[in-house]
C-alpha cells in the first residue's frame, strides 16, 4: 500500500531520533568516545518530545571495537545487529579476528545499502568507530551516506557538533593523554547540552587502548553556565 504525502508527514513526526552529540578523540595512548544520553521524537520542525533520558549512544561491538551512534534509533539498532553477526561469522569462518579496517568497511557497506533502499523514510545512521588490533588503535567515521574515512585527530557528529567543533579546534592536542581526552569530551558534551535541544541528560565515555575497550565514565551531566552576575 502506497502512503500519501499526509501519511508520510504524520509518520515522520513519530520517528524516534537520538538527536545527539557524539565525540571521538585520538589520544597518545588510545581513543576516547563520548556521547550524551537524550533520545527524542521529532518531525520536520525539529525536536518535539524527549522520549528517553538514558540512551546508550556508545556501544561495544566486540571486545576490541566500540561505536558512537547518531541518527534514527531503529536503523542504528539494525545496523549494529547486522555488523555484530557478520563479524562473528567472519571470525568463525577464517579462524581470525577481523581487523578494525575490515569492521569499518563492513559498517560503511551496510550504511550505504540502507540509505539507498526505496522506502518512505530512508535509514539515517552516523557512526564513529574506534578499536584496536595487532596494528594499533584506530578511529573511523562512517557517514550517513556510507562514506568512510579514518580520523587522525578528532570528530564530532549529531545535532550538537556545532557546539563541539570550535572547542575541539582550540583545545585539542595531538599528544594529549586519555585523561585529558576525557576532560575535553566532557567539555564538548556540556557545551552541546547548553544550546542543543536534542542533547542532554548525561554522558557516557569509553576509552579504547591497545589492550581493551572500557567504560570510564557514566554520569548525569547538567549544563554548566557561567555566573552572569
Amino acid at each position: 500500500m502506497e502512503m500519501n504525502q499526509e501519511d508520510t508527514k504524520e509518520l515522520k513526526k513519530h520517528v524516534r531520533k537520538t538527536g545527539t552529540t557524539t565525540v571521538g578523540i585520538v589520544c597518545r595512548e588510545g581513543i576516547v568516545l563520548a556521547a550524551d544520553k537524550r533520545g527524542t521524537y521529532g518531525g520536520d520542525s525539529g525536536v518535539s518530545y524527549i522520549a528517553s533520558r538514558d540512551e546508550q549512544k556508545v556501544q561495544k561491538i566486540d571486545d576490541n571495537i566500540a561505536v558512537t551512534t547518531a541518527g534514527v534509533a531503529s536503523d542504528l539498532q539494525k545496523v549494529i545487529k547486522l555488523v555484530r553477526a557478520e563479524l562473528k561469522l567472519k571470525e568463525l569462518r577464517t579462524k581470525t579476528k577481523p581487523t578494525i579496517r575490515q569492521a569499518a568497511n563492513l559498517f560503511s557497506n551496510i550504511v550505504y545499502q540502507n540509505i539507498r533502499q526505496f522506502s518512505v523514510i530512508p535509514g539515517i545512521t552516523h557512526f564513529l568507530l574506534a578499536g584496536f588490533d595487532d596494528g594499533g588503535f584506530y578511529l573511523y567515521e562512517v557517514n550517513a551516506d556510507g562514506y568512510l574515512q579514518e580520523v587522525k585527530d578528532f570528530s564530532a557528529t549529531g545535532s550538537g557538533m556545532i557546539q563541539c567543533n570550535p572547542i575541539l579546534d582550540s583545545d585539542y592536542k595531538s599528544e594529549m593523554t586519555i585523561e585529558e581526552g576525557i576532560k575535553l569530551a566532557k567539555k564538548c558534551i556540556n557545551a552541546s547540552i547548553k544550546r542543543d535541544p536534542a542533547s542532554g541528560e548525561g554522558i557516557d565515555v569509553y576509552a579504547i587502548t591497545k589492550d581493551e575497550v572500557k567504560e570510564v565514565l557514566k554520569q548525569e551531566l547538567v549544563a554548566e553556565f557561567r555566573d552572569r552576575k
